[in-house]
């Protein structure tokens, strides 16, 4: 019988990460909880072990900050962990004006959203192009689509995530190694809270379960799909910007993102 293979989620204490490690402890899969909630991630893990008779490890660490990806992976390779399914979960937002928003905060952000993920990325899948077997999710926004008056780090951001994913994407496949990038739209989680986004009209009026997000990512793994962007309305805004006019673009969004009073 082949040995379970082993997920790797970060921001796994909450929101996306939490809702998709339950999915993959459905499957068997040998599991990895990575952020700073480790109270959280603890007692998530006694959950998914008792429920679905699963290893699961804890593994505390920050990823906002330059040591952090090096950090996990001196974990991981100290406990001879050996990564099949990396969930490029953890990441975060702000809403405000460039610079109204505090510089580390911005710092934080990039580090968070882009660094750490492309090196955790850099660092395992050699491993996976060795063994000519791997799958990575990345997780992005329909913010990747367009630019984001008034979070403009943030959109930044995810437009990175999604390209780097599907350069990725297309590098990776003949070594049986497959690149997937999610870009969900506002989801009921605490990013909005936590980025001061939850009473934009974005968020007010058109945000989905987070358990079906989390299932379109999983789904996106299993199916070794290069981009899904879960709800049909967040598909139809992701994709109506391409034939929009930029300038109507920008004006839409901040409408749909105003500064906060």
């Amino acid at each position: 019988m082949a040995a379970p293979e082993t997920v790797l989620i970060t921001g796994a204490s909450s929101g996306i990460g939490r809702e998709m490690a339950k999915l993959f402890a459905q499957d068997g899969s040998k599991l990895i909880l990575a952020g700073r909630a480790t109270d959280k991630m603890e007692e998530l893990a006694e959950e998914l072990r008792t429920k679905h008779h699963v290893e699961v490890t804890v593994m505390t660490v920050d990823l906002s900050t330059p040591p952090g990806a090096k950090d996990l992976v001196d974990q991981l390779d100290t406990q001879n962990f050996q990564i099949d399914v990396l969930i490029n979960n953890a990441g975060f937002g702000q809403l405000g004006r460039f610079e109204d928003i505090p510089l580390q905060r911005h710092q934080d952000m990039l580090q968070l959203n882009i660094a750490s993920l492309t090196e955790l990325t850099y660092r395992l899948i050699p491993g996976m192009q060795k063994r000519k077997r791997g799958s990575i999710l990345n997780i992005a926004s329909t913010a990747a689509f367009q630019p984001g008056p008034n979070a403009a780090v943030y959109y930044a951001s995810k437009a990175f995530v999604l390209s780097f994913s599907e350069g990725l994407y297309a590098e990776n496949a003949e070594h049986n190694v497959w690149v997937s990038c999610m870009c969900p739209g506002p989801t009921r989680t605490g990013f909005g809270s936590d980025s001061e986004m939850e009473n934009t009209p974005v968020f007010r009026f058109n945000s989905m379960a987070v358990e079906d997000v989390a299932r379109a990512g999983h789904n996106a793994v299993r199916k070794r799909r290069r981009l899904v962007v879960p709800g049909w309305i967040n598909w139809l805004g992701a994709w109506s910007v391409r034939i929009t006019a930029r300038p109507m673009v920008l004006w839409v969004m901040k409408q749909l993102q105003p500064m906060k009073s």
